[in-house]
């Protein structure tokens, strides 16, 4: 066998030297370690501990790869005796760079972690080789399946939506978030169900110091939240998202459109049919987004149907007015005007909304204190409508808090490179 270049790599492990290296005919490279630690600390009392009994059992443990070849360690602990306790006891060399009851090395757990990020596990096994069940552990052993308050950066918004576990059985899960100051999203919780009980329980479980500095809760026009947040943090200012106000008042004139549309084709001959094509993206869309094209196909649909034209002035000033007014007071003002205008036009495919006005307006306008929306909790929810995809089905939420967690924030914490560059 010709003579092989060899290079010199550090093992990047504290306490051991090499003892030996082997190449196994499947390729895997075999590195016999031991410790040069010469003590440690009894298991009954604690006393330092110098005096070697033996060794244990070898132990192969998984490791980094290099080069490609699966990497195992192979290490026989030291044994030390123990003088002071009854009966003189043995006691095992612990090293901090394993775990006693793992397969793999501390770096290969990290590792397979970083490699979780924002994949399966069934896939993570099929490129690492690993068991199921192995990986599972890991996953237990370096992702909570709650928050840590202690180690949480300091946040003032709080961001409560809920998201279905499986689609058309309504078994909702409510999911608790945050946001710091940099933008930071961070996942604090998900709820088996988004009831009052649960929400309010959860949100008394915070520690005080935390609950007195949440200045802003941001929710959908659920009661349950709105009641468990008033009931808790009766400080916090509770914000009714501006997303889910749009979507009602979009909805209204979406509904208008089709029942214009339905009217028409009855109504227009056959050569302006084609005008009531391909209209809901082109009035969903902003105005400022149609070009000349777009801009005159809408008016000749607007031609046909006046009512639609009036619902299209008034959803867009409704709009206008939650992108520029300044404060509470002239959001309130400027709201209860366009209410006035509604009621006036005739119209009735705003009286749903305007009922949903009435009930919420108080929450509705303290949006224009601050402008602040749920934008970050609603891009949490795709985050976790895609992770449920991939994952096909996410229903034990301990296990759902551990994947959104490490799909959030998993490079930030596990991976070497943003350490490196850090």
């Amino acid at each position: 066998m010709p003579d092989q270049p060899f290079i010199s790599i550090p093992l990047d492990i504290p306490d051991v030297r090499v003892l030996q290296t082997e190449i196994t005919r499947v390729g895997e490279l075999i590195l016999t370690v031991e410790s040069t630690r010469t003590s440690t600390c009894c298991r009954r009392c604690g006393a330092t501990l110098t005096e070697q009994h033996g060794t244990d059992r070898a132990r192969l443990l998984r490791h980094l790869p290099i080069l490609g070849r699966p990497v195992y360690l192979c290490i026989r602990p030291k044994r030390f005796r123990c003088p002071h306790c009854d009966g003189q006891p043995t006691t095992t060399q612990q090293l901090d760079w394993y775990d006693p009851n793992a397969l793999h090395t501390n770096a290969y757990e990290r590792h397979l972690i970083v490699q979780l990020v924002n994949s399966t596990i069934s896939d993570v096994v099929a490129k690492d080789d690993v068991s199921y069940d192995a990986l599972l552990g890991i996953l237990d052993r370096w992702i909570a399946t709650s928050v840590d308050w202690d180690t949480l950066d300091l946040f003032v918004v709080l961001g409560i939506d809920e998201i279905a576990l499986t689609k058309g059985r309504r078994n909702y899960v409510a999911v608790i978030t945050a946001q710091t100051a940099t933008g930071r999203v961070l996942v604090l919780g998900v709820l088996p169900d988004r009831l009052k009980a649960t929400v309010a329980a959860w949100l008394q479980a915070i520690p005080e110091a935390r609950r007195q500095q949440i200045q802003t809760v941001c929710t959908d026009m659920w009661e349950g939240y709105v009641t468990a947040v008033q009931e808790t943090l009766p400080e916090a200012t509770i914000v009714i998202d501006r997303f889910h106000v749009a979507c009602q008042y979009r909805d209204a004139v979406d509904t208008l459109r089709k029942q214009e549309v339905r009217r028409l084709r009855a109504a227009l001959p056959a050569d302006q049919q084609d005008d009531l094509k391909r209209l809901m993206w082109l009035i969903r869309a902003h105005p400022d987004d149609r070009d000349a094209t777009d801009r005159e196909r809408l008016e000749r649909f607007l031609t046909y149907s006046p009512v639609m034209r009036q619902a299209l002035q008034l959803r867009d000033e409704l709009t206008t007015i939650f992108d520029t007014a300044r404060s509470k007071a002239d959001g309130l003002r400027r709201m209860r005007h366009w209410r006035q205008r509604v009621v006036k036009s005739g119209l009735t495919c705003f009286d749903r909304f305007l009922t949903l006005l009435d009930t919420w307006q108080d929450l509705i306008v303290n949006y224009f204190t601050q402008h602040q929306t749920s934008g970050f909790v609603e891009g949490l929810n795709t985050k976790l409508k895609v992770l449920k995809r991939r994952c096909y089905g996410l229903r034990n939420v301990g296990r759902l808090f551990q994947r959104l967690t490490l799909d959030l924030d998993g490079y930030h914490r596990f991976s070497p490179w943003h350490t490196a560059t850090h």
